[in-house]
């Protein structure tokens, strides 16, 4: 895997937390940690990876766009890489966030399928870095998506577990689903989708993405016919 964002998935030990881990946790407790320099060096970041690229930028780059020293940057993040993973977690963080947010005003079961399955894709095609960067760098993120062992869709399957749980908790999914199994299936078909973009289906057109959620996704929760 790309050295610049091993950290991202992939943790020091067996029990350190990956950042991707440690987002998905941040958007179930909704926690903040970053104080205003800081949080002023990960924008200027963002705003540099995503306008000139991760491997042309320096940390210089970066101090000299959040109007601080060289220094500064580096008492926060000790190397480049480690200021990459930072940006790129919290971005994952954003996505978790986007995700909770759009499935809200969906009325049932099926509707929040429908809709997740649209926010997923639309929120990692539509932002400015990730996206950018899958088309600009695709070496740097998709053997983060694809090749880690299948570490990151651990993680987000285990946030779409949650979600499911949450809902056979309501009753308004059968005791008898596996919810684990059905959100890896979710997982899966998006990643496919975000790695190996189709040509038959737009999805840029929500109501495309949603019709083959509707079609081939919420069938999963329907209860067993045995």
């Amino acid at each position: 895997m790309e050295p610049i964002l091993s950290g991202l998935i992939t943790p020091g030990t067996d029990h350190e937390e990956s950042l991707l881990e440690r987002a998905f946790a941040e958007a179930i407790d909704r926690a903040e940690t970053t104080d205003e320099t800081t949080e002023r060096v990960l924008e200027a970041a963002y705003e540099q990876f995503r306008r000139i690229g991760i491997r042309r930028s320096t940390m210089e780059d970066v101090a000299k766009r959040a109007g601080v020293s060289r220094i500064t940057v580096y008492r926060r993040f000790s190397t480049k890489d480690a200021l990459v993973q930072q940006v790129i977690r919290r971005e994952f963080r954003r996505y978790f966030d986007q995700f909770l947010l759009d499935i809200q005003g969906a009325e049932t079961v099926a509707e929040r399928v429908e809709v997740g399955f649209a926010s997923s894709l639309r929120a990692i095609r539509n932002n400015p870095l990730i996206g950018g960067l899958m088309d600009t760098e695709p070496e740097i993120v998709v053997p983060s998506m694809i090749g880690d062992g299948g570490r990151t869709m651990t993680t987000v399957s285990r946030f779409v577990a949650e979600r499911l749980s949450k809902e056979q908790r309501a009753g308004t999914v059968a005791e008898d689903i596996d919810v684990e199994v059905v959100a890896e299936m979710m997982v899966r078909i998006s990643t496919s989708f975000l790695v190996t973009p189709s040509h038959r289906i737009d999805l840029d057109d929500d109501q495309q993405v949603r019709a083959i959620a509707r079609r081939f996704l919420v069938p999963m929760l329907e209860p067993s016919s045995h």
